[in-house]
Order: structure tokens, then C-alpha cells, then sequence
């Protein structure tokens, strides 16, 4: 069991702050195409409210965290197709973007989604969720100290994280649907050596 110092989950809470983000992602990314450095592409996005947020604070926030995930895939390419791909293909970028921010996104898609891809079990429902938070909180004390209304707002960012990529036609499915990797994600994760995050696209090639 991992400590509550030394988990792979801190910071994981505050994925019910952030959430998706892809309307966001994709503004972030269009600016980082048009060779905008880091700085400078938040005090525009601030000074011309891109995000539409209340709060100058909450935007430099956000800008931040886009900025930040979009760095973390550490491929040109796929910043591209956040920016200028379809919204199908950006979408599912901006999935494995969060990902790679997230170790917590990152073992729910390849536990729970990639396992029933491999086993062809498409079923699915809020049993799955409870058992993957349920063995977490077994095996790591930060993630066990998480109240319940953390671990339920956590459920409903990977809910609409599912539905929004086409996963799951609702919040109430009870089934997951096939999915289809677009290619230039499917080179990148491999040229990023993170051959693992193929079984959460559906891919076993």
C-alpha cells in the first residue's frame, strides 16, 4: 500500500475542478500552433476572456492546466489535430492527454475500459466504478482518505469523459460502444512507448 506522501494519485482530486476541458483544449492549442509562448498565450487568452469564465483567475487557471496537458503528450503533431482535427479525433486526443496527466484516469481507462475491450464484455455501469474506486482506496492511504463526495464527483468527470468520446451513449448506458483509434494517435502512443493505453482505445494490434 502507498503512502499518502509518495501516492501516484495526488492531485488527482482536483480532476473535478479541471474537468474535460475541450473547448478549452482546443482554443490552447490553436494559439500554441500559431508559435505563442507559454506566457503570452495565457495573457491573451485572459485579456480576451477566450474561455468566457467569470473570473480572470479561473481563466488563468484553466490556461494553465490546457497548457499543461497538452505539453505533457510531448508530440507536435497531436497539439495539431487538438487544433485542426475533427472533433471526433481531438476529442479522443484530449482523452489521452488527460491520461497522461492523471494516473487516475489513466489506470480507470486501461483497468476498467481497456479490460472489458480485451475480454469483449461491453456491459458497464456504476459497479464498475465503485469496484475500481473501492480497490484504489484499498490499496492506496491518500486516495482511502478521499471523502465520498470526492470519489462521487471523480465518477461523474469520467462519466462525461466517456460520453463526450463516444464511449457510452449517456450517463445511463449500461453498455460501452466499440471505438476507433485515429491513426496518428495510435503512432504517437506507440512512439511514446505507452504501448499500455492501446487496450483503452480498443486497439490490440
Amino acid at each position: 500500500m502507498s503512502s499518502k506522501f509518495g501516492s501516484p494519485y495526488k492531485g488527482s482530486a482536483q480532476i473535478t475542478r479541471e474537468q474535460f476541458l475541450f473547448y478549452e483544449m482546443r482554443i490552447t492549442a490553436k494559439l500554441m500552433c500559431e508559435g505563442i509562448d507559454d506566457n503570452e498565450l495565457i495573457k491573451r487568452i485572459v485579456d480576451e476572456n477566450l474561455f468566457q469564465y467569470p473570473t480572470e483567475k479561473s481563466i488563468k487557471q484553466m490556461a494553465k492546466t490546457c497548457i499543461k496537458r497538452l505539453r505533457t503528450m510531448k508530440d507536435e503533431n497531436l497539439i495539431e489535430a487538438v487544433a485542426s482535427g475533427t472533433s471526433e479525433s481531438a476529442k479522443q486526443i484530449c482523452m489521452y492527454a488527460m491520461m497522461k496527466q492523471y494516473r487516475l484516469v489513466w489506470d480507470f481507462m486501461i483497468t476498467v475500459i481497456g479490460e472489458k475491450y480485451r475480454i469483449q464484455n461491453f456491459s458497464f455501469g456504476q459497479m464498475d466504478t465503485n469496484v475500481f474506486f473501492m480497490q484504489l482506496q484499498e490499496q492506496d492511504d491518500y486516495v482511502a482518505g478521499w471523502s465520498e463526495s470526492t470519489v462521487k464527483r471523480l465518477r461523474q468527470v469520467i462519466i462525461r469523459m466517456l460520453v463526450e468520446n463516444d464511449y457510452l451513449d449517456s450517463n445511463r448506458s449500461d453498455h460501452i460502444n466499440p471505438v476507433w483509434l485515429n491513426p496518428v494517435l495510435e503512432n504517437a502512443i506507440r512512439s511514446n512507448h505507452d504501448d499500455r493505453a492501446l487496450t483503452a482505445f480498443n486497439c490490440f494490434t
